[in-house]
């Protein structure tokens, strides 16, 4: 939908498509933070060890420049949100399901509005910057078992910041 433009369809509607609106229905931005976290959690670690099992070496370059370029920008401006989310998206590509981009995306679109900046504070999770890497590791060495590991720790940063700075 676009104000002033009308409303366009992004793939035509077909038996072969789903869409699920998704809302949410919350007393702060901290639970609705921590509900979306929930899913996420689920959705977020079963993709890490698929990605780990399905890999091929074009899903590992592709994966390394993102994640190169997710650190460049973080040393750089001390964030990487947009770089953060695009080396995510390489490991979704990496599983071969395309279910779980279009979940992930579904639900990124969903609540862009929360985690686009929560708090405003640009240093929302900037902790879990350091698991990435290793969360790479694992999933290049197709280690679905650290792969899992890794993703539990990243989201386990984001917990602790949503409860942190919404106090």
């Amino acid at each position: 939908s676009r104000k002033g433009s009308g409303n366009y369809l992004l793939k035509p509607i077909s038996t072969a498509t789903v869409h699920m609106p998704i809302s949410i229905e919350a007393q702060s931005l901290r639970d609705a933070l921590l509900m979306t976290l929930e899913v996420r959690r689920g959705i977020e670690v079963e993709a890490s060890m698929a990605a780990a099992r399905r890999r091929t070496e074009d899903d590992i370059e592709t994966m390394r420049l993102r994640l190169e370029e997710m650190e460049r920008v973080h040393l750089a401006e001390g964030t990487s949100g947009k770089a953060d989310l695009a080396f995510h998206l390489s490991i979704y590509d990496a599983t071969h399901n395309s279910l779980f981009k279009q979940l992930l995306e579904q639900m990124r679109e969903g609540f862009e509005r929360f985690w686009s900046k929560p708090f405003d504070r640009p240093d929302f999770a900037s902790r879990s910057f350091p698991f990435h890497r290793t969360l790479f590791n694992a999933i290049v060495a197709g280690d679905t078992s650290a792969a899992r590991q890794e993703t539990l720790k990243i989201l386990a940063i984001v917990e602790e910041d949503i409860k942190d700075m919404s106090k």
